[in-house]
C-alpha cells in the first residue's frame, strides 16, 4: 500500500486539489490524504478550488486538517507544494527526510520546485495551479503504481 500525503499551507487550495486529482485516478493500492502546515481543522476548500474541481468533473468533499505526527507516520510519501513546506516538515519531523519531496521534485520537474499559491486569486489563477498540479501528478503515476 502506498499512502500519499499532499501538504500545503492552509489545506484549502493546493493540497486538496492535488488530493482530489490523485484520488480521481483510482489507482489500486494508493491511498491519498492532504494536510496543511498552518491549517485549521475543519475548514472547507476555497470556493475557487471547488469550482475548478467541478469544472474538471472531479468530485471531492474536503475538510482541512492540520499536519500531525499521526498523518506524517501514516504517509509513505509526503509531497509538498513548495520547498518551504518541505523544509518545515523536515524540521518538525526529522525522520521524514527520506520520504518528503516537493511534488515537482518527485515528478522530476527541474524548472521550479514550487507550485504557485492561488489563495485569494481569481478563478483563472486556480485553473493555472490546477493544471500545474495535474501535469505533475500525471508524471508520477508510474512511480506510485510500482
Amino acid at each position: 500500500m502506498t499512502r500519499v500525503l499532499f501538504v500545503c499551507t492552509g489545506n484549502t487550495c493546493r493540497s486538496p486539489m492535488a488530493e482530489a486529482i490523485l484520488k480521481s485516478k483510482s489507482i489500486p493500492g494508493v491511498e491519498v490524504r492532504s494536510a496543511g502546515v498552518y491549517a485549521a481543522n475543519g475548514s472547507d476548500a476555497s470556493e475557487n478550488a471547488k469550482r475548478v474541481l467541478e469544472e474538471q468533473q472531479i468530485p471531492h468533499v474536503h475538510q482541512s486538517a492540520a499536519l500531525t505526527e499521526e498523518l506524517v507516520n501514516w504517509a509513505t510519501i509526503i509531497l509538498t507544494m513548495t520547498s518551504g513546506h518541505k523544509h518545515s516538515i523536515m524540521s518538525l519531523f526529522p525522520k521524514t527526510a527520506d520520504k518528503t519531496f516537493t511534488l515537482k521534485e518527485f515528478s522530476e520537474d527541474s524548472y521550479d520546485v514550487d507550485i504557485m499559491d492561488p489563495f485569494g486569486g481569481p478563478v483563472e489563477v486556480y485553473r493555472h495551479t490546477y493544471k500545474e498540479i495535474a501535469d505533475n501528478i500525471d508524471k508520477i503515476l508510474n512511480k506510485l503504481k510500482s
